[in-house]
């Protein structure tokens, strides 16, 4: 039996509540389910236990175990049924518990999925979601950006918020969407608490595919996403606070499709680029948004194009190490020193 009263938990921006990176997905996935009865759930651990992180904790008594599917440990098995209700007329969200664990289903969501339209498939609306990110000691299999591994393969949208609003916003986007979408969540900004934002009660959404300008500045370009942004953001404050430099950031939000007019407008008016990402270096988005500069925007700059990553290494356990691959906002201090001549 469904319960028809919202659970307590999720009515906070009904109260004008600040809310949780978590808590602001909770809240986009019960209104579109009570929005649309053709969305639904599915994931191991989702129901009774209400998610690994519970995200959808109380969903299983308020919407009832034909919308809030525990699955098998079988990502390639749940993720191929999710893509079968899609051809059906419904809209699965499908919970990675960590997306470390896609790869099963990588053959299901690259193959299948994402050239459902250019066979004549028709939509296959899936939004497949779930925790990424180092950073929590969680190591090599609790820890990975998967984006890149997604990136190449046309007919995939990939989501990456950094703000509580725009994970509510991209989330309803990505519901309501009629292609295949890989919404990526870093663990570390679930609960942060520097992150609780008062939500807008009313109903709204983040269109896929638009960078947001997280920073106004003048003398150098941060192209970057995810946990990221925040560091950057640090990086930038204390550069301007401490040499007078005025970096601008830009939250891509979404990785595919990307948003290239706004990279390079931002270049354009300040002719110096740092891209910033947490995955690995070598194959990361950097190259790319790199190459895509030199296209569109080459004789605007006044610098090489630079980039501060993690390093090629599976992520440790070990604390220190882990530290030691992540991106530090020391190293995009240091980086726009040296990209700026200060």
């Amino acid at each position: 039996m469904t319960s028809n009263s919202r659970p307590e938990h999720l009515g906070k921006t009904l109260r004008g509540k600040p809310v949780t990176l978590l808590e602001a997905i909770s809240e986009a996935l019960f209104e579109e389910m009570e929005r649309d009865s053709s969305v639904f759930l599915m994931g191991e651990d989702i129901g009774v236990y209400g998610g690994a992180f519970k995200v959808t904790r109380s969903f299983l008594d308020h919407f009832g175990a034909e919308r809030v599917i525990d699955t098998p440990i079988s990502e390639a098995g749940f993720t191929g049924a999710a893509a079968g209700a899609a051809h059906m007329g419904l809209r699965p969200v499908v919970e990675m518990q960590f997306m470390d664990f896609i790869s099963p289903a990588y053959d299901v969501i690259t193959n299948y999925l994402a050239t459902s339209r250019y066979r004549g498939s028709g939509s296959v609306p899936v939004v497949v979601r779930g925790p990424v990110g180092g950073g929590n000691r969680g190591g090599p299999f609790h820890s990975q950006n998967v984006e890149m591994a997604f990136f190449h393969t046309p007919g995939l949208k990939i989501v990456y918020p950094s703000t509580a609003y725009d994970a509510k916003g991209l989330m309803k986007s990505a519901i309501r969407d009629d292609d295949p979408v890989i919404f990526e969540e870093h663990k570390s900004l679930y609960r942060a608490p520097h992150l609780r934002e008062v939500l807008p009660a009313e109903d709204y959404v983040v269109p896929l595919g638009k960078a947001r300008r997280a920073r106004e500045g003048g003398d150098a370009t941060i192209v970057t996403y995810g946990a990221m942004v925040h560091a950057s953001l640090e990086a930038a404050a204390a550069l301007e606070k401490d040499d007078g430099v005025g970096i601008e950031v830009l939250d891509l939000r979404t990785l595919l499709p990307m948003d290239d007019a706004a990279i390079a407008e931002s270049v354009k008016k300040t002719g110096r680029l740092l891209i910033v990402h947490e995955d690995t270096r070598t194959g990361g988005i950097a190259g790319e948004i790199a190459m895509r500069v030199n296209e569109q925007a080459f004789e605007w700059l006044d610098a090489p194009i630079l980039r501060v990553t993690a390093i090629d290494s599976p992520v440790p356990y070990a604390g220190g190490l882990e530290d030691y691959f992540l991106p530090r906002v020391s190293d995009i201090v240091t980086t726009c020193r040296y990209l700026t001549g200060y």
